[in-house]
């Protein structure tokens, strides 16, 4: 009787261990597990909601003409922000990446060309960020670690090459989408309607980005929000 009851605990242990073990492999499996990998990288949709801070975030691939206005009314309202610049876009016009860093802006990383990252594999995102980090380095002495995916496209690829790069994927939390709607006053409406504490507000320079920005910005001081660089706005209290 003795030897009947230690055999049948022998084989609910050993039941119990082959169901823990297909747990875990088919876990594993599934990518649900894994103990030999950091977690995946995860994008920033905003900044931390401790303080009253919001980011502007510049994204520039095009839109040159219109920089130097906006630089201007940011240097009127001491407003310091992050320019997304593309690689292709700093290969043209060095001279405007040198003005927005000397005027202490904050610069990210939008790749080289403007491609699809979701569709590219880890050593196209890989070129194309280095490539445009390298640019940006060699033409204004400023070494990104944020990096805005061109149309907020990213895939697990990015994700990878972005973590073993050393960078914070950023999107945004609000789009003045003013690249398709050409009215000053959405562009105003976006960005202040029911704004929040670590707002990352996304917008491009445009005429009628130009146009609202300075009634953005006294809203925000109005009514006791100050706009950042997006490090800053991610930073915890």
């Amino acid at each position: 009787m003795k030897d009947r009851l230690i055999f049948r605990q022998a084989v609910v242990n050993i039941t119990l261990l082959l169901i823990v073990f297909c747990i875990f492999f088919l876990s594993f499996k599934e990518g649900i597990v894994s103990v030999f990998s950091p977690p995946a990288l995860s994008p920033y949709y905003r900044g931390s909601t401790q303080k009253p801070q919001i980011s502007l975030m510049v994204n520039v691939y095009w839109g040159t003409e219109y920089l130097a206005d906006m630089l201007e009314i940011f240097r009127n309202y001491q407003v310091k922000t992050t320019f997304f610049v593309g690689g292709s876009w700093v290969d043209k016009n060095p001279d405007v990446l040198k003005q927005i860093v000397a005027d202490g802006h904050e610069i990210g990383n939008h790749g080289f060309l403007h491609i699809d990252h979701k569709r590219a594999n880890e050593a196209r995102n890989t070129e194309e960020i280095l490539v445009t980090e390298r640019l940006i380095e060699s033409v204004a002495g400023v070494k990104t670690d944020l990096f805005a995916p061109p149309s907020g496209s990213f895939g697990e690829a990015c994700l990878s090459v972005c973590q073993s790069l050393g960078y914070r994927v950023i999107m945004w939390s609000r789009d003045t989408v003013d690249w398709r709607d050409k009215d000053a006053s959405l562009v105003y409406k976006r960005c202040t309607n029911d704004i929040k504490n670590g707002e990352l507000i996304l917008m491009h320079p445009t005429a009628h980005t130009v146009k609202a920005l300075s009634d953005v910005l006294a809203y925000y001081q109005k009514n006791g929000f100050t706009a950042v660089p997006v490090s800053q706005c991610l930073a915890e209290e």
